[in-house]
This record gives C-alpha cells, sequence and structure tokens, in this order.
C-alpha cells in the first residue's frame, strides 16, 4: 500500500525525497504500524518522538492504511 511521509526537522536525513524534507510516497506492506515504519527508514528509535497520522498524533503502534499521511518528528528542545 502507498502512504506519504513528512519528517520534520533533523529527520529530514532519512528522507526518501530527492529534496531534503519533502513529502514523499512509499510502498509498505500491509499491517505496518509506525513504529515498523520508523524501523524501515533506518531512524534511531531515541529520535523519532512525535508522530502524527493525517494530522492527529498517533502511538508507535498505530496500524497504518492505505493512503495515510505520516509525520514523525524529533525531540524538540529549546531554551
Amino acid at each position: 500500500m502507498r502512504i506519504r511521509v513528512k519528517l520534520f526537522a533533523t529527520l529530514s536525513r532519512f528522507s526518501k525525497s530527492e529534496y531534503s524534507g519533502a513529502p514523499f510516497e512509499i510502498e509498505i506492506p500491509e499491517g505496518t504500524t509506525i513504529q515498523d515504519l520508523i524501523n524501515l527508514l533506518k531512524i534511531p528509535a531515541e529520535e523519532a518522538k512525535i508522530t502524527f497520522v493525517n494530522g492527529i498524533t498517533q502511538p508507535p503502534d498505530y496500524l497504518i492504511k492505505p493512503d495515510d499521511e505520516v509525520g514523525i518528528f524529533p525531540p524538540i528542545g529549546g531554551g
């Protein structure tokens, strides 16, 4: 199934897009969770802090559906 992925901030280096930070489409198997997607993209677990599906925060065990749009954010710091 095809989904759309957007990696934010420092995670853009794991993007499959030719343009850093641009959303990209990816083919994944049925039954893939957000954590499976993070592993597939080779993003270290400690770098994927917040995940959204279609604009709604979802946990790592969320089962991705066809045509979902997944956003992944790193930990956010400030000072």
